[in-house]
């Protein structure tokens, strides 16, 4: 193999950001890339075989100018430029990170961290109706939330909505203490969590009792037409085909509609069809709905949970060519069998 050695030039104010705790994204770059990294007299050199080298040069200089945009780097950060390089992808993480959705109460900036996150709220901005669909961590909810406040304070809608289907996890509501609303909490508790980091509590509480800012289980949106707000329906794929119908057929003129969901994680009782995996086959064709999909790369948790999810996905995709093969053997049988008989 064709050896290499560069020189890259890391100013020194933003070392430590790139190169990350006791040097923990320098080795992750050195394990994944297959080269050697030495820091001396101020400059980055980089050896080892010549493809492995050009990735570095790029992963570096990515990183260097998330850096320079003013961004704490993460592992996560790290993980996914080394997959974009590795890919040889022509995608930019400083042009995903010009992309600003908002800020935090705190003031911390609300962006998109990967190309399909980013993909994600263009469709929210562009289209009257969006499916955000994938594994958990990917931002489907935060970021569709992050954006209804934006539409609420640019008062491009007078309200926000946001509900969920009470679905019942392998636990039963009736034996949950307190009345309804005290039962009902729990399965909304992530959209509260979501709406005090962005908007503030004091914020949410005053929104909510003007009845600007509503939190509701999916079955209070029955009969009503919504005009003028920002809906959003989160764990869809706990939805059943007749309650999807019924909420897609809430939207009035003016508002905007995001539908969340992971079909990998669906409650609904074996075997039953989920709403969501329905809806986007039946609305796959109309122009005004957009759908983005979410992979494992779009993972923006502890990066503990891609693998996760990644090791799930593998797991699930065995179980059904297994499960391919037995019905193929069981259908060869059938029909050697029925040959036999008719012999």
């Amino acid at each position: 193999m064709e050896q290499e050695r560069i020189t890259l030039d890391i100013p020194a104010d933003h070392e430590n950001n790139i190169f990350g705790e006791l040097d923990a994204h320098l080795k992750k770059i050195e394990r994944a890339l297959h080269v050697e990294v030495v820091l001396r007299d101020g400059s980055v050199r980089v050896s080892g075989g010549k493809e492995q080298v050009k990735e570095a040069e790029r992963v570096f200089g990515e990183l260097l100018n998330l850096s320079e945009r003013g961004n704490t780097i993460t592992e996560q950060n790290v993980d996914y430029v080394l997959a974009l390089a590795q890919e040889n992808s022509s995608v930019s993480l400083a042009d995903i990170d010009k992309e600003l959705v908002g800020f935090t109460i705190q003031g911390k900036p609300i962006k998109p961290k990967t190309l399909g996150q980013k993909k994600y709220v263009d469709a929210i901005r562009e289209k009257t109706m969006v499916f955000g669909v994938g594994p958990a961590g990917t931002g489907k909810t935060y970021l569709a939330m992050a954006m209804a406040i934006q539409a609420f304070k640019q008062d491009d809608v007078g309200k926000i909505i946001l509900t969920r289907p009470a679905i019942e996890a392998g636990e039963n509501l009736g034996f949950l203490p307190g009345d309804l609303q005290s039962k009902i909490d729990p399965y909304l508790r992530p959209l509260y969590d979501a709406l005090y980091q962005i908007m503030g509590a004091d914020s949410f509480i005053k929104n909510s009792e003007k009845g600007l800012i509503e939190v509701a289980p999916l079955a209070y949106m029955r009969g009503r037409t919504l005009d003028n707000a920002f809906i959003i329906l989160d764990e869809a794929q706990n939805t059943t085909p007749a309650q999807m119908k019924m909420f897609l057929t809430r939207i009035g003129f003016g508002s905007k509609i995001v539908i969340t969901g992971d079909l990998s994680q669906k409650d609904l009782p074996y075997a039953a069809v989920s709403g969501l995996e329905q809806a986007l086959k039946v609305l796959q064709d109309v122009e005004e709905i957009g759908v983005s999909y979410l992979t494992n790369k779009d993972v923006v948790r502890h990066p503990l949970v891609q693998k996760i999810v990644h090791a799930y996905e593998k797991y699930e995709a065995r179980e059904k060519y297994r499960e391919s093969r037995k019905d193929r053997r069981g259908n060869k049988r059938n029909k050697t069998g029925s040959d036999r008989g008719g012999q």
